[in-house]
């Protein structure tokens, strides 16, 4: 009787994938066993043909919900197995190479059983299966194996026990079951530590009694599945702005959780694309159109016509928001730009004086986990924040990568990521912020030393950005030093265009592509900081072709807080200031310019002293936002002025598209280069702001002139080099309007526009494209 071993690689532990391969071998009749090694799964079966032919093709049709096959491979052994019957046999543990699934939200069936009052279940703030509940939150090693993760802490009952043993049952082998009996327990805590029950609230329990804590205006930390969140009631206007006040977060949007879609719908349009993504088992934050019936505190995502929606994702979030009518906010547990916090200890420490109340409960999150962003944009998904839900599930790299050597690349400074690169695959991290914070930096280290224990992942080469101040490239190169390995200096922008390409599975000898990067900054080749750049790419070399005309940031990183000084460089560098004192004295953007240190700031620029030349589209965009009036003296965020500009557009103007309502650029030839020149446009800006033109249609006018002068640079580029394929790419593309705009007008001339969906389009999949510039020299060096 045939014999084989089948290797199934891919998403395959912790998702019910061996209970389902026992039910599937026992329904076709065969012998042998099945088990989780380092690899994957490993089945070695004996059958006849017919049955182990129609076994193979059941598993791949009848895949469990969370699992995904990337590679089965069979091997045809000569003699039998000496199995009388299937089984499962222990896990072998062995090298590293399979996948470790993301957390998953709480599927229909345990939604159901919280809430039965039958079932043994009912209320269990921590009930999960093989469908849902928490993996890489909870995960020390692989194979993810109870022992493996911090459920570990908790000894299984018996009644949990016949359920993991049970074949029938979908907590086979589910490793984080447990129950009222057995497992975790939330409990709530006042924050001036003086003690308190449910009783005193005549709740169910203390989860139940959060829901009524928030319905009275009080602010309530609670731990979750991979982080602790503050939350409110998102429409007490009181409460939301001192939540602010005290998180120190002050115009940011924050994240909403509503119980179910009919909550949603009172605030916000929901296309099918945006219904799929809230109920996925990713369950991220989505960006929603805000036209709903209903108005939500002001505070919540101020000068934003977007809202940040979730679903509850855990049976916790389920219980709490059973009897909420209305959204919650949930926002980070964090001060300012700090990581979130996931221990009990350290949230009472730093925590206190947000909150009214703690919802703790006893089990150890090991992988802090931020939720996930994402927005339809036509029919696509953009990924704005890539973590809960995706992270750490591999992304398939283009044909041709083969081969390669372990790969290490640490990513930016911003919104950081890093990814390995191993055997076709790229693990990208979760979203893991800002490393300019020494808090989140520490936490990057951390994260980082998890992962390679976690995947065994030995670096043999290490790629850093260019910029030598950031703290992710010092850090590759002390690794790089301290175990000797070599290290490659990646060019942001060429990055950001790899990262596009290689998402959407551009094979390693393609032709070079237009790659369009339209950042903040991003240290260059020359030594200046690059942002708004055309570059002929390919995965192993660039070319710079045109780029935007280079204006100082005066103050250096203060100009991304304060966008007037972007606005008054702008100016200067149009040789438009001197005609403002005599023609546009009156316009409020020249009295105010009028009252900084101007006679400094020309010093600054002259000598340059800390007023480095900067071809940033995103500081452009703050310019113009600052004179039209918009976060005109300050940004508490990195774009907060550009998304505020956008969120205003006059749609009447942006769909016109007469000359009068486009904003005119100009296309020089400088330093070698083509370059964008906004001169033209800042004068008709003036004479809009003079004749007060609405700050709508200004702002409609400048996204229609910027994609106008995007667009006639691309076309006369193609021609000159023979390209019909463009890149969009960089945090500004993460602009709808721009986006959009743009891929629209590229497309009606033939030409093939990529652009990113699986990672985000800023900084965040910048790690992507460093390793896989890198995976291309090696293999062409070879």
């Amino acid at each position: 009787m045939p014999t084989e071993e089948i290797r199934v690689r891919g998403t395959v532990q912790g998702v019910g994938f061996r209970p389902t391969v026992y039910r599937l071998a026992k329904a076709c009749g065969l012998r042998g066993d099945v088990c989780n090694d380092g690899q994957g799964v490993l089945i070695r079966v004996s059958g006849s043909e017919e049955a182990l032919t129609e076994f193979v093709a059941r598993l791949q049709t009848e895949c469990p919900p969370l699992a995904r096959i990337n590679q089965l491979t069979r091997i045809i052994y000569e003699s039998e197995f000496n199995f009388d019957n299937f089984v499962i046999s222990p896990s072998v543990s062995n090298a590293i190479k399979t996948e470790i699934t993301p957390d998953a939200a709480t599927c229909p069936q345990c939604q159901q059983e919280i809430f039965d009052p039958f079932s043994r279940f009912f209320r269990y703030p921590f009930t999960n299966c093989t469908h849902c509940g928490p993996r890489l939150s909870i995960i020390r090693a692989i194979p993810y194996d109870r022992c493996n993760t911090s459920m570990s802490a908790f000894a299984i009952c018996s009644e949990c026990a016949k359920e993991y043993h049970n074949v029938e049952n979908r907590r086979f082998h589910a490793q984080p079951v447990a129950c009222h009996a057995c497992g975790p327990i939330a409990w709530l805590e006042r924050a001036d530590s003086k003690s308190v029950t449910a009783s005193m609230f005549s709740m169910l329990d203390d989860v139940d009694a959060v829901c009524t804590l928030l319905q009275k205006a009080e602010i309530v930390a609670i731990k979750g599945l991979s982080g602790i969140h503050l939350a409110c009631d998102a429409t007490q206007e009181t409460v939301v702005q001192k939540l602010r006040q005290r998180k120190k977060r002050y115009h940011k949007p924050f994240a909403l959780m509503a119980r179910d879609i009919e909550v949603i719908e009172e605030y916000c349009t929901i296309n099918a694309k945006e219904k799929e993504l809230l109920t996925s088992p990713a369950a991220p934050i989505v960006l929603l159109q805000a036209l709903g019936k209903k108005q939500l505190s002001s505070s919540v995502a101020p000068g934003q016509n977007t809202l940040g929606f979730m679903l509850p994702y855990t049976p916790l979030h389920h219980l709490i928001l059973r009897r909420m009518n209305h959204p919650i906010v949930l926002t980070s547990g964090n001060i300012a730009d700090e990581p979130q916090c996931i221990d009990n200890d350290e949230a009472r420490e730093k925590l206190d004086k947000i909150v009214d109340y703690f919802l703790f409960h006893n089990r150890e999150i090991i992988n802090r986990v931020d939720d996930s962003v994402v927005r339809v944009i036509g029919d696509k998904i953009q990924t704005i924040r890539r973590a809960r839900g995706y992270a750490p599930a591999p992304i398939s790299l283009p044909p041709g990568f083969h081969n390669l050597p372990q790969i290490l690349a640490m990513g930016s400074e911003l919104k950081n990521t890093f990814c390995l690169l191993r055997e076709g695959e790229a693990i990208l991290s979760q979203h893991l912020g800002d490393l300019e914070n020494a808090a989140t930096f520490k936490a990057y280290q951390e994260t980082l030393n998890l992962y390679l224990n976690l995947f065994e992942h030995k670096p043999e080469v290490i790629a850093i950005d260019k910029h030598p101040e950031y703290l992710s490239s010092k850090l590759g190169k002390e690794l790089a030093d301290t175990n000797q390995i070599k290290i490659y200096q990646i060019q942001h922008h060429h990055a950001h265009i790899a990262a596009c390409m290689a998402e959407n599975i551009i094979p390693l000898d393609s032709p070079p592509v237009l790659g369009i990067a339209l950042d903040g900054l991003g240290y260059g080749d020359d030594g200046r900081l690059w942002g708004g750049e055309f570059l002929l790419a390919d995965y192993r070399k660039f070319q710079r072709l045109a780029t935007f005309k280079p204006v100082a940031m005066i103050g250096g990183e203060q100009a991304i807080y304060q966008p007037w000084r972007n606005t008054y460089a702008q100016l200067i560098a149009a040789k438009l200031w001197d005609n403002c004192q005599e023609q546009y004295a009156d316009l409020e953007i020249v009295k105010f310019l009028n009252k900084k240190p101007l006679k400094l700031l020309n010093q600054l620029m002259e000598k340059g002293i800390n007023s480095p030349p900067a071809s940033s589209v995103g500081r452009l965009f703050d310019a113009v936002a600052a004179a039209i009036g918009i976060c005109r003296d300050e940004c508490s965020y990195e774009g907060q002025a550009a998304i505020a500009m956008e969120a205003i557009i006059d749609v009447i103007s942006l769909n016109n598209d007469k000359e009068t309502l486009i904003y005119p650029f100009d296309f020089i030839f400088s330093d070698s280069i083509y370059c964008i020149d906004p001169r033209p446009m800042w004068q008709t800006l003036l004479n809009d702001l003079q004749q007060q033109i609405p700050q709508s249609v200004m702002a409609a006018k400048f996204h229609q002139g910027l994609a106008n002068a995007i667009v006639e640079m691309v076309k006369y580029l193609c021609q000159e080099n023979l390209i019909n394929q463009v890149v969009l790419t960089g945090g500004v593309f993460q602009n709808c309007i721009l986006l959009q705009q743009v891929s629209k007008r590229l497309q009606t001339f033939g030409i093939k526009v990529l652009i990113h969906s699986l990672v985000p389009a800023n900084d965040g999949g910048l790690s992507l494209g460093q390793a896989v510039i890198v995976a291309a020299k090696l293999i062409h060096e070879d």
